[in-house]
């Protein structure tokens, strides 16, 4: 059942102080934590939602359905590509989707730069890194992350801006939290052996938003607390 706008404004309010309360606990700005709204299992309505809002990013797990869900929408909101990719969707994912966070191999950051590059096209990237070591999670193990990142550097149509995890299903938030302190420990010492920026942090969902923003995120990636329970199909 489609979430009405009302409704919708409604959870994004309160998501909205959920971010600024955990900040204020963390003693960071509001504005360094950037939300995403994740529209996987919802129509396209939902992603003009967020654009009618004012939030100018949306993420999708599935290439398809987002490729069928971009014409529907406005044409200067961007798409982030936050699920698993497969090196046969590479070409349709360099030339759509305005960032990829979902980087996990070297294999996948050479595909995505020559399609990127047949495109004509500069792609912001995210290398995903498996920092709660989760047999379950996707992502390059912490050890791999150096080579991934040397591997993607060396890519001339990517722009390598950060990481992205996701923390190991549990009750206990330190769960949570010891995953994402992991994957900024990891970032930092990328960024000091590399000599390079790597800016963004995404990490947090809807349910493990506050440790996430605890440990130093700068994009959590919502749906359910946004749009209800992911049950479309259409």
């Amino acid at each position: 059942m489609l979430v009405s706008y009302e409704d919708f404004q409604a959870n994004l309010a309160r998501v909205n102080e959920q971010i600024a309360a955990a900040c204020g606990r963390a003693g960071r700005e509001v504005d360094s934590v950037r939300l995403l709204p994740v529209t996987k299992n919802h129509p396209a309505d939902v992603a003009r939602y967020a654009w009618q809002a004012g939030l100018r990013s949306v993420g999708e797990n599935r290439v398809q359905e987002a490729l069928g869900k971009m014409g529907e929408a406005d044409a200067e909101l961007a798409w982030e590509l936050i699920g698993p990719l497969q090196s046969n969707k590479a070409k349709k994912v360099a030339e759509h989707f305005d960032r990829v966070q979902t980087v996990d191999r070297a294999k996948i950051a050479q595909a995505l730069d020559r399609y990127a590059g047949e495109a004509g096209r500069s792609l912001a990237v995210l290398l995903q890194i498996n920092a709660g070591r989760d047999p379950a999670k996707s992502g390059a193990e912490l050890e791999q992350a150096p080579a991934l990142l040397e591997a993607a550097l060396a890519c001339p149509n990517l722009r390598v801006e950060g990481l992205m995890t996701i923390a190991p299903l549990s009750d206990d938030p330190e769960v949570a939290r010891r995953t994402f302190a992991s994957l900024r420990e990891c970032r930092d010492a990328l960024s000091e052996r590399f000599g390079v920026d790597l800016p963004e942090l995404s990490m947090g969902m809807s349910g493990d938003m506050a440790e996430a923003i605890a440990e130093g995120s700068t994009m959590v990636r919502v749906g359910t607390a946004l749009y209800g329970q992911r049950n479309y199909a259409g």
